[in-house]
């Protein structure tokens, strides 16, 4: 084999990582910089045609499902493939950034999956970027380990047979790499993600009974779902593995795609293992594309907002429904609580709801759920247990009764509440305190018992922004208005120093996480991600 050219990847402004070098391999960035060549363009274009869907949409204030891809849905010829034995059985799913002591807990959690994120769950520093794909593949061959300098604890790796299979989770389309660049632009974070843990981990998978993996966030259209079919086409001749060995579970956290599933399922066919539903991302996406619908679009206080709500059920039904149909896995939304260490009485009230919960998606027929916390994981699999038995799911109930009109899953004003003034306030607390954190590199952060990840700070913002463009008026008599948001901020952040003191205030990132969450949520033009303007401010 002749030598490789070099590679027309810089990598620029980033300092230098403990063994970096094998990570950033001249092979890995030639695989990269092609996947940018070839697919980046489209990844343009699809971004292009989301600012004219969420245009159409402020024209129309409606959604339907779409009328030039009816017969996909119509033809119940057609199945995804069959789900690799490795994959078969998801009935709990663990969710985590890719730093090494959540690598080892999550491999060793007990669940049957984790969610390694480079998504959501992950600040994209440098560090975080390059040491997860480390992590990953030091995972692999048996070769991490980690000792807690604060408390002294060691962790390692259980045996083979006790680890949670690896389902990896890049970053969403709209956001870039800035310290990889083709000719001074960009390389998408996406493909950076994917192809840097493609490259190095695709066979070394195979041979430990697994493969390539990914759950894929933040799509909106069947569109996007083909040109991740197209990359994987690629890659997997890149590499010299079989067509369909990649498999993809696709995140159901956007309104548009909630009328795209069959479609995004066919898109993927050969490559697909399952739908997600999601909560927070999704609201946000309501949020996002009804800004302009009036009062009947307004959500009430995030917590308020169950996946018992009307609209909501509709979404989580319909989402059984169609993979089932086709033969994929539906997974269910997460349980994000975080137990006490010191308050036995509210982890008793918080686990009876989780188990309410998982019972519900468990009887609803989905065949897996998430879980934020290794003592999650019994709880989530008593549920799932209870359901499924020895079966390793259950895609054979069809849920042939469930019947949802394209009105249902944006019926925001089926649901009896009210937005509410202590909403606003947890919004500007939860905001301040998760965009400070992402601002030091943590994008899984426990506030008030909840692991939260920059979703939370996403919906957070939205319904400050649209109680205020609304003009809601709270149960106290108070009006949400810009002036009643700074107010509250204002407070909330006296209220951080009080409780941290004036050292640990200083050091933090706490006046620029205040300021930001301001802008995004004030600001008369709505900006489509919060970890844009965020990322500027990432150093």
């Amino acid at each position: 084999m002749s030598a490789l050219a070099p590679s027309p990847l810089a990598i620029v402004d980033a300092e230098p990582l403990p063994r970096q070098e094998e990570v950033l391999t001249d092979a890995a960035l030639a695989f990269v910089a092609e996947l940018h060549r070839l697919f980046t363009p489209r990844r343009d274009e699809l971004l292009a045609r989301r600012a004219e869907r969420r245009a159409e949409i402020a024209r129309t204030s409606t959604l339907d499902f779409l009328p030039e891809t009816a017969a996909v849905r119509e033809d119940d010829s057609w199945q995804v493939a069959p789900a690799p034995a490795a994959l078969n059985d998801r009935r709990v799913e663990i969710t985590g950034p890719t730093d090494r002591k959540m690598t080892i807990n999550a491999l060793n959690s007990g669940a049957k999956v984790w969610l390694a994120d480079f998504e959501d769950a992950s600040a994209p520093t440098w560090e975080n970027v390059i040491l997860g794909q480390l992590n990953l593949t030091d995972a692999y061959e048996r070769r991490i380990d980690f000792t807690d300098e604060r408390t002294g604890k060691s962790y390692a790796l259980k045996g083979a047979d006790e680890l949670a299979t690896v389902v990896m989770r890049p970053r969403g389309w709209h956001l870039d790499e800035r310290h990889l660049q083709v000719d001074g632009e960009p390389v998408p974070g996406a493909l950076v993600d994917f192809g840097l843990y493609f490259f190095h981990n695709a066979k070394r998978l195979i041979e430990l009974g697994k493969g390539p993996y990914f759950y894929l966030p933040k799509t909106e259209s069947y569109l996007e779902a083909r040109l991740w079919n197209d990359i994987f086409v690629f890659a997997q001749d890149y590499v010299g593995i079989p067509q369909g060995t990649v498999r993809a579970t696709v995140l159901i956290e956007t309104i548009t795609a909630a009328y795209e599933m069959e479609e995004i399922l066919y898109e993927l066919r050969d490559h697909a293992s399952g739908l997600n539903a999601g909560r927070w991302d999704y609201l946000f996406s309501i949020v996002k594309n009804f800004r302009d619908g009036g009062s009947k679009f307004v959500l009430p206080d995030r917590n308020l907002v169950t996946m018992t709500a009307p609209f909501m059920r509709a979404y989580t039904e319909l989402l059984v429904r169609t993979c089932h149909k086709r033969g994929a896995h539906a997974i269910g939304g997460m349980a994000a609580f975080i137990p006490s260490r010191k308050d036995a009485e509210v982890n008793k009230v918080a686990f009876e709801k989780v188990k309410n919960d998982k019972d519900r998606e468990a009887g609803d027929g989905f065949d897996g759920s998430w879980v934020a916390h290794p003592d999650l994981v019994p709880i989530a699999m008593k549920s799932f247990d209870a359901v499924l038995g020895d079966k390793p799911n259950q895609k054979d109930r069809l849920r042939e009764d469930v019947k949802v009109a394209p009105e249902d899953l944006i019926a925001i004003d089926s649901l009896d509440a009210k937005p509410t003034y202590d909403g606003l306030v947890n919004a500007v607390q939860v905001g301040i305190r998760y965009i400070e954190a992402w601002l030091r590199g943590l994008g899984a952060v426990a506030i008030f018992n909840l692991m939260e990840d920059a979703a939370t700070a996403e919906i957070s913002r939205s319904q400050i922004w649209q109680w205020i463009n609304a003009g809601v008026v709270f149960e106290t008599g108070q009006t949400a208005t810009a002036d009643l948001a700074r107010e509250v901020a204002a407070r909330e952040l006296a209220a951080i120093r009080a409780e941290i003191g004036d050292e640990a205030f200083a050091a933090g990132k706490w006046q620029q996480a205040h300021d930001l969450l301001l802008q995004v949520s004030l600001d008369a033009d709505y900006a489509d991600f919060l970890t844009l303007p965020a990322y500027e401010q990432l150093r």
